[in-house]
């Protein structure tokens, strides 16, 4: 294990945000308290702040660090003061929904890029634009950064970006003749895919399978994952066209519906698919009763690892009936004979105002936690927890407190499927994307898990999901074909 001293990461905390405070955020001429943004002195004329945050865990030790990083910004910053709230990933939005419903967000919030345009139709975003130097902009990735962008408006900081693949057991792949090196940097069409899924079903002496291909989590908070997933590489790359024509229109929505069924009922994925979350999906993994999984991350080779040396110690704290398996990251197959393109997920930070509109000093100090927040040795660490490269010049210099083995193919794969990401859109206007999230919301998801349940056929979805862009869109506003 690898440690540094707390004088080391004070410094790199020290260097990482002086570039922030001489863009304009002068510590000494700060707001009084949060979203109300009004002053207040306090002796010797030092003006005080505190800037909220509501965060979820991350990684594995982000949240136990909370009081540390607290800490560090108090003491680089003696006039503010950070105060962190966690929350779980499976409460994280409906909390703070319910604040900004309330009119009383924190000034920090952690969101999936994608959930943007949401809160800009609700007015509650705060452009960054006048308080983030040129030098750090300069410090983020120009792709992930630009998930953070609608129009010319800066609403957040990225904090992470992730290639969501699936992850297969090298050894049952090995066992059904698959390639997986191969497919590692070359990908592989849905044929090919159905065929390999199917090589992996196991089924006992009384014909009862106690091993699937292929298990996808598809309830809970991974509900929309799975078909927002396998649509980037079905042809559908987003819900709008470059014409701004709404896309799950298009027959090949319709082609992916009936491919996702087609793998149900040839006995390669579970029939009682709609009711696996992830918590299940990866038990089924780690139990040997799945070939491959899905959604993949790059921080699951490192659970399973862990999980397979507590098998090794025989200590009784490994996953119950687990067995030791070698995580391998994969990409998603291709539907419709159309090319390759990952499902690019950026998270990060994005500033809010309440009811108040919050003072220019306080806006400063925003910034200024959240780039303290999402670069320099806070990033590396939660970036090397989770297999990640960071996306900031300064968190790819920034020492870690832990190093850990990687799979080298797997660094090789995900480099690979990086390299296909497409940059994000920033010229969907915000009226039509939060009206494709509405349609999301309350007509794809619900849909999509009666078509698992077979309660209903792909085209009768198929056809919903068109009536529905229809009545939003218009007959000139989606895709015919």
């Amino acid at each position: 294990m690898k440690k540094r001293s707390v004088s080391a990461l004070l410094l790199s905390s020290i260097m990482m945000v002086s570039l922030l405070s001489a863009c304009g955020g002068n510590a000494n001429n700060t707001a009084d308290s949060g979203n109300s943004g009004s002053a207040g002195n306090s002796g010797g004329g030092v003006k005080k702040d505190t800037i909220t945050a509501l965060l979820p865990p991350v990684s594995a030790n982000y949240q136990a660090r909370f009081a540390d990083m607290e800490q560090e910004f108090n003491t680089l910053h003696p006039n503010l003061t950070l105060k962190i709230e966690p929350a779980s990933w499976e409460d994280m939005t409906q909390k703070l929904d319910t604040q900004v419903n309330a009119g009383s967000p924190p000034d920090i919030a952690w969101i999936g890029a994608s959930g943007l345009s949401k809160y800009a139709a609700l007015n509650v975003l705060i452009d960054l634009n006048t308080v983030l130097s040129d030098e750090i902009k300069a410090d983020y990735d120009e792709v992930p950064m630009k998930y953070f962008q609608l129009g010319d408006a800066q609403y957040g900081l990225p904090a992470y970006m992730e290639i969501h693949t699936i992850g297969g057991n090298k050894q049952f792949l090995e066992e059904a003749g698959i390639d997986w090196k191969s497919i590692q940097q070359n990908g592989w069409t849905y044929e090919e895919f159905r065929d390999a899924i199917s090589k992996g079903v196991v089924k006992n002496d009384s014909g009862e399978t106690t091993r699937y291909g292929f298990v996808f989590a598809t309830s809970g908070v991974a509900s929309k994952d799975y078909l927002a997933i396998l649509a980037k590489t079905a042809g559908l790359p987003d819900y709008f066209d470059n014409d701004l024509k709404y896309t799950y229109t298009s027959k090949k929505f319709l082609g992916l519906l009936t491919a996702i069924r087609e793998m149900v009922d040839d006995g390669s994925m579970p029939k009682e698919l709609s009711s696996i979350d992830a918590g299940k999906r990866w038990n089924m993994f780690l139990t040997g009763q799945t070939m491959i999984t899905g959604k993949g991350l790059s921080a699951f080779e490192n659970s399973a690892r862990l999980n397979n040396e507590k098998i090794k110690a025989n200590d009784g704290s490994a996953v119950a009936d687990s067995i030791e398996v070698d995580y391998i990251s994969l990409p998603v197959p291709t539907f419709n004979g159309a090319d390759y393109i990952p499902t690019s997920i950026v998270d990060g930070y994005i500033a809010l105002r309440g009811k108040k509109e919050p003072s220019e000093e306080h806006i400063k100090n925003i910034a200024l936690a959240m780039n303290f927040l999402s670069s320099g040795s806070i990033a590396a660490n939660y970036s090397n927890e989770l297999f990640l490269t960071p996306i900031t010049e300064s968190g790819r210099k920034a020492e870690v407190l832990e190093q850990f083995p990687r799979n080298e193919d797997n660094v090789a794969a995900g480099q690979a499927m990086m390299a296909k990401a497409l940059p994000a859109r920033t010229d969907i206007p915000t009226d039509l994307a939060a009206e494709a999230i509405k349609i999301e919301t309350e007509v794809i998801i619900p849909k999509l898990q009666a078509l698992l349940a077979d309660e209903i056929t792909p085209q009768e979805m198929y056809d919903a999901v068109k009536a529905a862009a229809v009545k939003s869109f218009g007959e000139d506003g989606v895709v015919v074909d």
